[in-house]
């Protein structure tokens, strides 16, 4: 049997189990721990924080002024038929890199991009219009009957030099129809955005262009850059670079040297197809008739690549020199839908700048109390209007512009030329009457009021349908 030999335990003596208490006091050493020791001690009073270089606090005293212009906006884009719709601030990069295209201040400049922690590119949205569409494909909206006619409200971030009515945050108002290729639409659109601002007391010129089709701005482009590089020495640094690049963002420069090179350039409109060219003169013809007052303006492209035909801006009257005191702007971008990854689908829309709204406001007395007095109080009723022929759509702008002022707002799809299309939509939409105005309506000054549920029909003079539908609805 074999011995276990016994080790005694080495003594240990007071002392060291005097330090080995104190080191078992002290905390253990993380990682994190040993990195806030290196990290330089902030010394004196704590930081005061300020707000980053072009962003802005809206304080009490705009607070007001900020939600009249947002009743404003959500009033009127109800009485024309806009559904509110809202997308995420952050977006996939390549979603705006894709739409607004290379060469583009915004994508080459002003995105706020970064790499999510999964390793996504991301970006906060510069603009509204590609997250709608992307909106549009996700959910089956294209399912819905069309047009689809949304509106939204947020803020959008652009790393740009802040001035005055510019910031790097700041907040859009905006319109999107998609589904529907007709110049009422466009027309609508502009129309829209001119009332909304005339709500507000701000008095306003359109500026507006056809910039055409892709096949058009193709032909276009070999002419403007054959004329660009015989200007070159006199070109901006920037718009040399942009000769080869990306020539149409040229024409959109604010810089005095370019202008006067950009004033004696070809203009586009001498290059449109006759399809392109009626489309535009039939956008023109509706504005005519909707009373909008427009300048013709043949170097006014806009900065984004998607957007083919109809191209507009919006000046306060008296501002219109420079791009800081445009409003707002839009346009027809037929491509775009398709160009990310969707169906081929016709669409136009536009924005407005609130904080340069609101910049007008405040050195316009008065302004505030008279878009009180013309703001939308009502919200949609169950009421449709039809049209049918063209005399009848021309019409129809006056006369639904009429009913709006006196708080009557309506459910129209001036896009649709087939009185059955427009009769199925209101059946859709569960409205108790529609409206319906024909050529011979026109002539006579009358209108047709049919209540849908038992299809009967009678003819008042246009003078007295608001007083009519009053009666429908009660009041």
């Amino acid at each position: 049997m074999s011995r276990t030999k016994h080790v005694s335990p080495k003594k240990i003596s007071a002392k060291k189990i005097a330090g080995h208490k104190k080191s078992l006091a002290k905390p253990l050493m993380t990682e994190k721990m040993t990195t806030e020791k290196r990290e330089k001690q902030p010394k004196g009073p704590a930081q005061l924080y300020t707000v980053l270089r072009g962003m802005k606090d809206i304080l009490p005293k705009d607070g007001e002024m900020w939600q009249h212009i947002y009743h404003t906006a959500e009033n009127i884009a109800a009485a024309y038929g806009f559904s509110y719709v809202e997308t995420p601030v952050l977006e996939q990069s390549s979603l705006f890199i894709r739409s607004i295209g290379k060469g583009t201040d915004v994508v080459d400049k002003e995105m706020y991009t970064f790499d999510d922690r999964d390793g996504t590119k991301v970006c906060l949205r510069p603009e509204m219009t590609a997250s709608v569409a992307r909106a549009y494909m996700n959910h089956g909206l294209q399912t819905l009957p069309q047009p689809v006619k949304v509106w939204y409200w947020g803020q959008m971030f652009r790393h740009d030099r802040p001035q005055a009515g510019r910031y790097r945050q700041f907040h859009q108002f905006g319109c999107e129809i998609l589904g529907e290729h007709s110049p009422v639409v466009d027309a609508e659109l502009v129309v829209v955005a001119y009332n909304m601002l005339r709500d507000l007391g701000i008095e306003t010129q359109v500026k507006v262009n056809s910039i055409g089709t892709l096949e058009d701005r193709q032909n276009y482009i070999v002419e403007l850059v054959g004329y660009l590089r015989s200007k070159r020495s006199y070109l901006s640094e920037d718009s040399k670079k942009r000769i080869n690049k990306n020539p149409l963002r040229i024409l959109d420069s604010k810089l005095e040297q370019d202008i006067a090179v950009v004033e004696e350039a070809p203009q586009i409109i001498d290059w449109l197809s006759d399809t392109s060219k009626k489309f535009f003169m039939d956008v023109i013809e509706y504005l005519d008739e909707a009373g909008v007052p427009y300048v013709l303006t043949p170097t006014l492209v806009r900065g984004l690549d998607y957007y083919t035909d109809t191209v507009f801006e919006l000046f306060a009257d008296g501002q219109a020199e420079g791009s800081q005191s445009a409003l707002g702007g839009g346009g027809r971008y037929n491509g775009l839908v398709a160009q990310l990854g969707g169906v081929d689908t016709p669409a136009a829309g536009f924005s407005l700048g609130i904080e340069r709204i609101v910049s007008i406001l405040r050195d316009r007395e008065g302004a505030k109390e008279k878009a009180e007095e013309n703001s939308i109080k009502q919200k949609p009723g169950g009421i449709f209007f039809a049209q049918l022929g063209d005399q009848a759509r021309k019409r129809s702008l006056h006369l639904i512009e009429d009913l709006r002022r006196e708080g009557i707002v309506l459910y129209h799809n001036l896009a649709k030329s087939s009185l059955k299309a427009q009769m199925e939509i209101a059946n859709k939409l569960g409205v108790s009457h529609t409206l319906i105005l024909g050529q011979k309506e026109v002539q006579d000054g009358t209108v047709l009021v049919r209540n849908m549920e038992s299809g009967i029909q009678e003819v008042v003079d246009q003078k007295k349908v608001k007083n009519t539908i009053r009666k429908i609805r009660g009041v």
